[in-house]
């Protein structure tokens, strides 16, 4: 690979993420306990509902369970008191006690990869929430820099190689969201590596390139041994 700048995503690529999130809206479900809506129509109106805040307070679970708050009374048939409603925020901060779960072959890959490249974890999301999950991984040692942003779009990609005085031809960003990871990243001129994830979540899906030189896609994590 003509590469010399990796960027790595790091919910759902290099740690379990999204399944905390399922299991969450699962049980918010259960709480909700609607006469006739199905889980696939409240996961829809939740959408909606974080699509709007996303613009106002960006990611990270404490927004989730303003937004899931907020989706209980919204679809709740009957009134709710301020605990029920502080109930469905109480089953989001469960999130923050998950201890951080790395994927298979993140270890090995990224000390292959540390040892040839200049490795930038790239994340988005609530800044102290990220931080504090870099600092639990026990990655962080085979990143050369860390940056956190409040959204991943291709303008961000562009800041990030002019502001480090990189070649984005020489840059290629490495994660499991189409959305944020791959087709901004490539509309900004880097490469970009898809690690698909079964959880990834429904709001970062979008269609691919059909045919690129400067997009892969790989089964598993260790696979960019392979790839760089």
């Amino acid at each position: 690979m003509n590469a010399k700048w990796l960027l790595i995503d790091a919910d759902d690529t290099l740690w379990e993420n999204g399944v905390y999130f399922e299991r969450v809206f699962e049980e918010f479900v259960e709480l909700l306990g609607h006469s006739h809506l199905s889980a696939e129509q409240v996961r829809a109106v939740l959408d909606e509902i974080e699509l709007e805040a996303i613009r106002i307070h960006g990611y990270g679970t404490l927004n989730f369970a303003r937004n899931l708050r907020n989706c209980y009374q919204t679809l709740a048939e009957t009134p709710l008191s301020e605990e029920e409603l502080d109930e469905a925020m109480r089953l989001a901060h469960t999130i923050l006690d998950r201890p951080i779960e790395l994927l298979d072959g993140v270890v090995e890959t990224l000390e292959y990869l540390n040892s040839r490249y200049h490795l930038t974890l790239f994340s988005k999301g609530q800044h102290e929430e990220q931080h504090a999950k870099v600092d639990r991984s026990g990655v962080e040692q085979y990143f050369h820099a860390c940056q956190i942003v409040r959204e991943k779009d291709a303008e961000t990609y562009r800041q990030f190689v002019v502001q480090r005085n990189i070649d984005a031809a020489h840059t290629w960003m490495v994660g499991n969201s189409p959305k944020s990871d791959i087709n901004p990243a490539l509309e900004a001129g880097l490469g970009a590596v898809l690690v698909p994830h079964a959880m990834t979540w429904s709001l970062e899906h979008e269609d691919l390139p059909t045919s690129s030189d400067r997009f892969q896609i790989v089964e598993r994590f260790s696979d960019l041994q392979r790839v760089f």
